[in-house]
């Protein structure tokens, strides 16, 4: 244990950064795991809004020391592909086939 006051200050500050760290990255891996998911569904509109969710997060976690920035670009880029990707494939599965017309 510390003995000085300086290092028992800095144990204290320690303690507390912890805890604001650790809610940081959870709340960037929650927001993933939900981006995954919504991927996984194959529902273009909700992986949409959790994309936008999810590269907020993400952005606030470079702000906030949790992730490094170049990190958090390599995220960002692999899950927009990912999302244009299903954005590409939703409308030709999800377009019905145009009813053919009769020959007369």
């Amino acid at each position: 244990m510390a003995n000085h006051v300086s290092s028992l200050k800095r144990a204290r500050q320690t303690v507390v950064k912890t805890e604001v760290n650790r809610a940081n990255r959870t709340r960037v891996r929650g927001s993933l795991r939900l981006m995954r998911e919504a991927l996984a569904k194959g529902d273009a509109k909700a992986a949409e809004t959790q994309f936008r969710e999810t590269v907020s997060a993400l952005d606030k976690s470079v702000q906030k020391g949790v992730l490094h920035k170049n990190t958090v670009s390599r995220y960002k880029s692999r899950l927009n592909a990912r999302l244009k990707t299903l954005a590409l494939a939703a409308p030709s599965a999800a377009a019905p086939a145009a009813p053919k017309k009769k020959a007369k």
